[in-house]
């Protein structure tokens, strides 16, 4: 571009994931995505709502949610998936490999993964809800986002 008279410039890339239900992800369709500040609860129901039908490892949202987002941050230690006793005990994964082959192989029931998930973003989302209760951040929110007259 400066050959062209332009300044540089720098490009963020990010891959592309599925929506949470199964299609693009919209900023239009509110049950597609998590927003940053979606409270605990909002994050159970969307990733209960989500499409993971078991063992489809295509359109996978929450797959690719693990991939992109979870497995990067857990830098060395394992992804926990809590079950009960008589369902195998809690599975230990260490990298978004194993989920995949696990998913597909229909060895995590879909339910115990969106579990595992909600706990995972609710975990990573906690602190910037928080940051974003303080009186200063409101006012902020209240100016960028007015009610609708």
């Amino acid at each position: 571009l400066p050959s062209l008279g332009y300044a540089k410039r720098i490009h963020l890339m990010n891959p592309m994931v599925p929506g949470l239900n199964g299609d693009k992800m919209s900023s239009s369709v509110e049950d597609s995505k998590i927003d940053l500040l979606d409270t605990l609860d909002q994050v159970k129901k969307k990733l209960e709502n989500a499409f993971c039908e078991p063992g489809n490892i295509e359109d996978n949202g929450i797959l690719a949610f693990c991939k992109s987002v979870i497995f990067p941050l857990l830098t060395g230690n394992a992804f926990i998936i809590p079950r009960g006793a008589d369902y195998g005990g809690p599975m230990s994964i260490h990298d978004y490999k194993e989920l995949e082959e696990g998913f597909a192989k229909q060895e995590i029931h879909p339910g115990d993964l969106k579990n595992a998930v909600t706990t995972s973003i609710n975990q990573l989302l906690e602190p910037i809800l928080k940051d974003f209760e303080t009186e200063e951040m409101q006012k902020i929110i209240l100016n960028a986002y007015p009610a609708p007259v």
